[in-house]
């Protein structure tokens, strides 16, 4: 019996590798995702081992103290503690750095560290800063900013005056909590970041500890000479295994996601090997059929099937480890890509990712294959005495069992969908209506034989009317099996459902965002500032609202307070560009000491109309305002007052968080006039609704062109798995395809009807996964929409038109070699055929 399935093996390898194709992809998919989580590990402990590297103790503001920072006695305290080497302060400060355009941009400023083991950055180009009117910049800032060594930086400071530094050096930083603020960074002397740091303290103090004193001793040391009161200490080894903890949690997250679209190749992979082995046992009824005949047993069979799919999934496992790291490769440089290209591509391969590959492409693939062993063992003895040229399998023996699941997975899908839809834009919501979809999507797959029939009637009218007998042929071809058609159809289904629905839901946030847009955006320019802590000056407003070509100024404010925040904006913008839906009271009663609530923030804090909301400002100061209307609009925020209200509150006591403009009727040459005004301050950002619009679509196609990158790899293996249906096809019609030749049918014709075959299979896969991935979409967009937001359904024929098209070009490329052999065969030789 070895040496039987030995001789199998090379019997078939020439298909045998082409099928292991599909698993190799999936396979590749699944070790690239464990390869890219490795690599990210590597270079996250990498980059926040930098924050701890030398560190021996740490210490911090507990989560019990109201403290702000700690304060120059404590850290004094802590440098005289007894074993203390050296101690430094982890602290940051808004800093704005002048662009080349002479605007702001948002960059934090930390003071340079005077132990030098104790510095979070590793030089790389020049010095660091010794004299006060010199700094350096995180290397990344300097290539964004297109700053050079020695050049002059300048620095925004209170009242927009800037100040000069000369540049001295570059420097690369690992994540530290200041690097991951986000923005440019710079490293000034303690001096000279006094100046910027106003009244903030450090939240942190690292300690270096003396020779021979240990971190638990030295951690002790500094609690005795500085007190517990309202400090958390920790050594060194603590502070490093809370960050690697971080670590693993974010590469965790980011790997699960990739996971799981590895997943969905993998079951596309594992249908397609599932058919590959059905058509093969079909093809080999007469061979099974003599083994038994022979003496061979039915667990010999079964296990003689298994071993044809253990070696394919060991070879399909091989190549995908390797195609793995060109994917994480790959993957790795997409990434880099967003940070400016920089960043080292690693490939660390662990024991547990072959070990997974292996698991994955052999497991997979023998599970993919024990139906149509199973099938094997019932061919009887006596099959070897006839021919049985197709496999025979109708849609009349559908099961009860397929109907019965079918109807159970109905049920459970329309359930789920209705009870995320009752949930009212919850966030649990979409997970429950998404599961519904994918439990409906499971029970269309279930009834795939049963939909072949009619889609197949539906989509082989118009081939069948323009090109003959060919197409009359194929479209009988394509029907003539329909488990088998279903189960080649079904993986390209899959992978289209969920790109049509990625894209019906991304188009469909696309078009309400810029609804949204338009409803707060009613202004045709809005200045804002670069600089999120820095408001725009005063001044700024009655500048622009003396250009001749505005008509209407309207500046605003935001309160912040605890856990909610409100616009302040000045009464004569009501109405005209700032225009919320009103659900209760009036905003005509809005005047100084009122506040308009925003809907579902009135519903959560039990308040309506006349009530009193006691509003606790975030900079200090406490406000008790009553309520005079509530409406519904995201410019709200939480609630809106006036701006005399708004100047209560701390925080908000001088400049504007931004400031709308409208221009008169027919002024062409508004925005040039504006931009007179807003090119003289650094911190003032001129932007429209149309820029708006066209930013929110690029972010949008950016994260649609990733997810449709991720999910074409299941529709490229389904694509596989029709060029393999087809290859084993035409083998196991090789009499069939001689016998119309000698009836008439030419060389050309014969591609043709198998070119038309491949490309019905693709466009019912197609056609139904567009169906259901639009109508998944609609679900999915009810489910997340709220009284606030409501997304409306858009469907981009266009994209979906195109992947139609792509669809049907792939299923020409994949009938091409098939129907080049069937075209090649002798006529003779395959009529002689038994």
């Amino acid at each position: 019996m070895l040496r039987t399935i030995i001789a199998g093996l090379r019997a078939r390898t020439a298909r045998l590798v082409l099928s292991s194709i599909a698993i190799a992809l999936g396979v590749a998919f699944v070790t690239g995702t464990l390869v890219l989580g490795d690599a990210m590990n590597a270079s996250l402990r990498d980059e926040f081992a930098r924050s701890a590297r030398n560190v021996d103790a740490a210490v911090t503001l507990s989560g019990t103290t109201d403290a702000r920072g700690l304060t120059p006695q404590q850290l004094d305290a802590i440098r005289r503690a007894p074993g203390v080497a050296g101690a430094d302060p982890r602290n940051s400060a808004p800093v704005p750095l002048i662009a080349a355009n002479g605007k702001a941009r948002q960059a934090y400023a930390t003071p340079l560290a005077t132990t030098p083991e104790l510095r979070e950055y590793d030089l790389d180009q020049g010095r660091y800063p010794d004299a006060d009117d010199e700094i350096a910049v995180d290397a990344r800032t300097a290539e964004s900013a297109k700053l050079t060594l020695g050049q002059s930086v300048e620095l925004l400071g209170e009242d927009e005056s800037r100040r000069s530094y000369t540049l001295v050096g570059t420097y690369t930083q690992g994540g530290s909590e200041i690097a991951m603020m986000g923005g440019d960074h710079l490293v000034l002397t303690p001096t000279a970041f006094t100046g910027f740091s106003r009244d903030e303290l450090p939240y942190e103090v690292v300690v270096a500890a003396a020779p021979g004193v240990s971190q638990q001793q030295l951690v002790d040391d500094v609690r005795a000479a500085v007190g517990a009161d309202g400090l958390s200490f920790r050594t060194g080894e603590e502070m490093t295994r809370a960050q690697l903890a971080q670590i693993s949690s974010q590469a965790g997250e980011f790997t699960a996601v990739l996971l799981a679209f590895a997943l969905i190749a993998l079951v596309v992979a594992s249908m397609v090997i599932y058919n590959t082995f059905t058509i093969l046992i079909a093809q080999r009824t007469r061979e099974l059929a003599l083994m038994r005949c022979v003496g061979a047993s039915r667990g010999q069979v079964f296990r003689g099937v298994l071993a044809e799919a253990v070696v394919m999934g060991l070879v399909a496992s091989v190549i995908g480890l390797l195609g793995g790291l060109g994917v994480s490769a790959l993957l790795q440089k997409v990434i880099n890509s967003f940070n400016g290209g920089s960043g080292e591509v690693l490939l660390p391969v662990a024991g547990t990712t072959v070990l997974a590959a292996f698991a994955v492409g052999t497991v997979v693939t023998v599970l993919a294959a024990v139906l149509p062993a199973r099938r094997a063992t019932r061919v009887a003895p006596v099959a070897a005495l006839r021919s049985q040229l197709d496999s025979g399998e109708e849609v009349a023996r559908t099961g009860v069992l397929r109907v019965l699941t079918a109807v159970l997975l109905t049920a459970v899908g329309v359930g789920a969908i209705a009870y995320g839809l009752s949930l009212n834009g919850d966030e649990v919501a979409a997970y429950i209506s998404g599961a519904g979809t994918m439990a409906l999507l499971g029970a269309v797959l279930v009834l795939g034989p049963l939909l072949v029939g009619p889609v197949n009637r539906v989509l082989g009218a118009l081939p069948r009317a323009l090109l003959g007998v060919p197409a009359k042929l194929a479209s009988a071809n394509a029907g003539r099996n329909p488990k088998r058609t279903a189960a080649t159809t079904a993986a390209l289904m899959i992978g289209v459902t969920i790109v049509s629905l990625v894209t019906v839901v991304a188009n469909s946030a696309r078009e309400t965002a810029n609804a949204q847009v338009d409803e707060r955006m009613p202004a045709d320019y809005t200045v804002t500032s670069s600089v999120w802590d820095r408001p725009l000056p005063e001044e700024l407003a009655d500048r622009l609202a003396a250009v001749p070509q505005v008509a209407e100024v309207a500046p605003t404010t935001t309160v912040y307070a605890d856990r909610a925040y409100f616009t302040g904006i000045g009464r004569e913008a009501l109405g005209s560009l700032f225009r919320p839906v009103v659900v209760s009271g009036s905003l005509d009663d809005l005047v100084d000491g009122t506040v308009a609530l925003r809907q579902e923030y009135a519903e959560e804090q039990g308040l309506a109309v006349g009530s009193t909301l006691v509003v606790k400002g975030m900079g200090g100061g406490e406000q008790s305002l009553r309520v005079v209307a509530v409406a519904t609009g995201n410019r709200l925020a939480d609630g809106v007052m006036t701006l005399e209200t708004s100047r209560r509150f701390e925080r908000t006591a001088e400049g504007y968080e931004s400031i709308m403009i409208k221009l008169r009727d027919g002024a062409g040459d508004g925005r040039a006039a504006i931009e007179a005004i807003t090119d003289a301050s650094p911190l003032a950002v001129l932007d429209s609704a149309a820029e708006t619009k066209e930013q929110l679509s690029e972010q949008l196609d950016q994260v649609l062109a990733f997810i449709w990158a991720l999910i074409g790899l299941a529709v490229v293996i389904a694509l596989f798995g029709i060029a393999n249906t087809l290859t084993l096809s035409v083998l196991e019609r090789t009499r069939e395809s001689a016998l119309l030749r000698a009836l008439g049918l030419t060389k050309g014709q014969l591609r043709l009807m198998l070119v038309v075959e491949s490309i019905l299979m693709a466009l019912m896969g197609a056609a139904i996964g567009l169906a259901l991935g639009v109508g998944f979409g609609w679900v999915i967009n009810r489910a997340v929409s709220s009284d606030d937001v409501s997304i409306d359904l858009v469907v981009p024929f266009g994209q979906l038109g195109v992947m139609l098209l792509a669809a049907v070009v792939a299923a020409v490329l994949a009938a091409a070699l098939p129907a080049r052999r069937a075209a090649r065969t002798s006529v003779i030789a395959g009529i002689a055929e038994a």
